[in-house]
């Protein structure tokens, strides 16, 4: 697997070489073009220089095979040939011996001509009757030329290398803060939450640090959730187990009227142990991650009537419940199951603590985008000091026969689906206020 660095290092070196080639290409090409001017100028200039000349010489002859001159005597750079020719084309002068290198005259400025198989750039100038031709090869140019461009290209590749190096260098100094990081994380024991600290880091790379931490939070929270329901199945269930077996073994050892009965208790016990260990269950669920989402949705006359049939079995005729004239048909948004279930919790609670010749009442109202549901039952009520205690999980006063859970599920309903919950104890009961949110329609 490629590493970040190399990755980076690539595609940035990548792009740098092609901005750096075509930005070479371009200065090269415009050098090229500006030495081919610069060349082409001093055949222009050397041909006036001759044009100069011959007028300060005695009269050229105007026959025959001409008069020769050094390239020095007509003041013509080395490695240029020069030729001095009449309106007819007779050579009246040259500064070559070579009768083979005849330059063309007859195309007055520049003209690229070959002579003896080889390439020649020729500027030809009219100055009365003689025509002044300057030429030089074309292979020299094209020495010259690439002389000057490796001249020029092998500042641009040292430039470009030396930027390479520092960009690798750059790069693994920019990364240096995710190696802290990752090393922080290896040095780690495999049982440690607490939050990364890092300092200094780049802005870009809190947001990481920030997720990472937030990530040990939830794991920590999940650790803590398991060991809280294996602590609380092993407290909670511990008696029941215990009072069953006592049971079962009492019945064994007896016959008649108190075997019977100890069967009884015993079949009392495995229920009670069976509405734990499922109210244990629903409450690890809540609080956990695991969706309830089942695509059912309820409005909340519907989840109140459902919730009254999943109320405690024999005792559900004693809840009274009127539903309102006008009530919304807007679905709760949130779990059918969840809202269902806290209710049904709630009914059960005051159920438990209501006279079994007592009722309970069950109203609801829809205010805006939210719903209330009031749960009033007819028990002695709760003192004020022990409200705040009504949701801890186990928690029950000296008059429950509950398993101490059912109240503390509703406050995990209650935080998990941005709900509300109320206690308000009088002398006649308790009543408590549910409110849940509807979606809009």
């Amino acid at each position: 697997m490629m590493s970040l660095r190399l990755r980076l290092s690539l595609t940035l070196g990548a792009a740098f070489a092609l901005i750096w080639a075509l930005a070479a290409a371009w200065m090269l090409s415009d050098l090229r073009n500006q030495m081919m001017f610069s060349l082409d100028q001093r055949l222009v200039a050397s041909a006036r220089m001759v044009a100069g000349l011959m007028e300060q010489l005695p009269a050229l002859p105007t026959k025959g095979e001409g008069t020769h001159f050094s390239a020095e005597q007509l003041n013509v750079p080395g490695g240029m040939a020069c030729q001095v020719s009449s309106l007819r084309g007779e050579i009246l002068a040259r500064s070559h011996t070579d009768p083979q290198q005849t330059l063309e005259a007859e195309k007055m400025g520049f003209h690229d001509q070959m002579i003896d198989g080889a390439p020649w750039r020729s500027f030809t100038l009219a100055r009365g009757d003689l025509r002044i031709t300057t030429a030089d090869r074309q292979i020299e140019r094209e020495a010259l030329n690439m002389s000057i461009l490796l001249a020029a290209s092998v500042p641009v590749g040292v430039a470009l290398l030396g930027c390479l190096c520092l960009l690798w260098l750059g790069i693994g100094q920019g990364l240096a803060p995710l190696n802290r990081m990752r090393d922080a994380l290896m040095r780690r024991s495999a049982d440690s939450l607490e939050p990364l600290q890092i300092q200094p880091l780049p802005s870009e790379l809190q947001p990481l640090l920030d997720t990472q931490n937030q990530l040990f939070q939830r794991i920590g929270r999940t650790i803590e959730r398991e060991r809280r329901l294996t602590g609380d199945a092993a407290h909670e269930l511990r008696s029941p187990l215990t009072a069953i077996k006592t049971h079962l073994q009492v019945a064994r050892m007896t016959d008649g009227a108190a075997r019977d009965q100890s069967l009884a208790r015993a079949e009392e016990g495995a229920d009670r142990l069976h509405r734990t260990l499922e109210q244990l269950l629903l409450l690890a669920r809540v609080e956990g991650s695991l969706s309830f989402d089942d695509g059912v949705q309820c409005s909340a006359e519907q989840v109140a009537k459902l919730a009254i049939q999943d109320a405690a079995s024999g005792d559900r005729q004693r809840i009274k419940f009127q539903p309102p004239i006008k009530c919304s048909a807007a679905p709760v948004q949130m779990p059918a199951v969840l809202s269902i279930a806290a209710l049904r919790n709630l009914l059960d609670n005051a159920l438990r603590h209501t006279p079994s010749d007592g009722a309970v009442e069950l109203s609801l109202e829809t205010t805006g985008n939210r719903v209330r549901f009031v749960v009033r039952d007819h028990g002695p009520g709760i003192a004020d000091d022990d409200l705040q205690h009504l949701t801890q999980r186990f928690w029950r006063n000296g008059q429950s026969t509950g398993c101490g859970l059912g109240l503390a599920i509703v406050q995990a309903i209650v935080q998990r689906c941005a709900c509300t919950l109320h206690f308000d104890s009088r002398p006649d009961g308790l009543r408590v206020e549910l409110t849940m949110p509807l979606q809009t329609v």
